[in-house]
């Protein structure tokens, strides 16, 4: 469905149709999507599904081979110049200077969006996110978290409206990651729309919405329930002794498709719930306890992946 005129003033990104190869791999397969301003949106899917591709076409590095719509209400295809100065990439890899100081590594990208009072901006920008007293230390000396930090610090010194994160906390200590997140949410607060691409499910929760792709297509998008219903999983929990045995017996019988050990206890899900009672019907019994639950992300993740197929097979 199209949206409104109304709701592309609200739109960051509104692209549809979404469509690039690479060797005659159709790496990303005509992906829609639609972001609010001042959304934070969840990007998931196993590697090599098409995720950095399609953050690099809204931000300009690279040219669909098919599609049309807008990233800040500029055309993603014709217009990519306008958008690359408006929006702030934050890679995978740490991408800065190691043998530059953290201030040296601000004002050379302040220079690079030619802004004005570049020497004010960057002590503003090591201010607000904690990095005053390391202007002078050799980003190369920094700790993950702080290479994070001082990466964020980069993509955000040009006042961007909207910010790409690729995998942004990979490597980092829980207390940085969380650190990030309430950095993220404060500057959504602010009006900043946010496009983060994450395989861990703590964080996907911690978007307002999210989509799940696989292999170059959309499998599923919405709210965390919605993508959860999408999966259309019914999961059972179980506890007791030999959990290994058993999940060895179960991932064998028609009806399950998945079991997964969460801590002292398994996850079973199918997706025919009279298939999955079958199933398990001769094990609930002692010493097992049963209970069936409503299914994680994590589990709505292997399930959806396992209903597509690798575009390079």
């Amino acid at each position: 469905m199209s949206a409104t005129a109304d709701q592309k003033g609200e739109l960051a990104i509104d692209v549809q149709g979404i469509t690039k190869s690479f060797g005659g791999c159709v790496v990303v397969d005509g992906l829609a999507m639609q972001v609010r301003r001042g959304e934070i949106y969840g990007f998931l899917g196993p590697n090599g599904s098409g995720k950095t591709t399609f953050l690099r076409i809204l931000c300009g590095l690279l040219r669909p081979d098919a599609g049309s719509g807008t990233c800040l209400g500029y055309d993603v295809v014709r217009e990519s110049d306008a958008i690359k100065r408006r929006v702030g990439y934050m890679t995978q890899r740490f991408s800065l200077y190691e043998d530059l100081s953290l201030a040296e590594n601000l004002r050379f990208v302040a220079d690079i969006y030619q802004m004005p009072n570049a020497a004010k901006a960057v002590t503003k920008m090591l201010d607000t996110l904690g990095l005053q007293g390391r202007e002078t230390q050799l980003a190369g000396q920094l700790s993950g978290g702080w290479k994070q930090r001082l990466a964020l610090a980069a993509c955000l010194i040009h006042r961007p409206e909207l910010l790409l994160l690729d995998e942004p906390t990979a490597g980092v200590d829980p207390k940085a990651r969380r650190d990030f997140w309430e950095e993220i949410h404060r500057l959504a607060a602010e009006g900043l729309t946010v496009l983060v691409t994450t395989h861990y499910m703590d964080e996907a929760e911690r978007c307002h919405r999210l989509a799940y792709i696989a292999y170059g297509k959309l499998l599923a998008k919405g709210t965390l329930q919605d993508v959860l219903a999408s999966a259309q999983l019914t999961t059972w929990e179980v506890s007791g002794p030999h959990l290994g045995r058993l999940s060895r017996q179960l991932g064998d019988l028609p009806g399950i498709e998945q079991v997964a050990a969460f801590g002292n206890k398994l996850h079973v899900s199918g997706r025919e719930a009279a298939a999955i009672q079958r199933a398990i019907s001769p094990f609930q019994k002692e010493p097992y306890a049963w209970q069936k639950i409503e299914p994680g992300l994590e589990d709505a993740f292997i399930g959806l992946m396992q209903t597509s197929r690798d575009n390079f097979q």
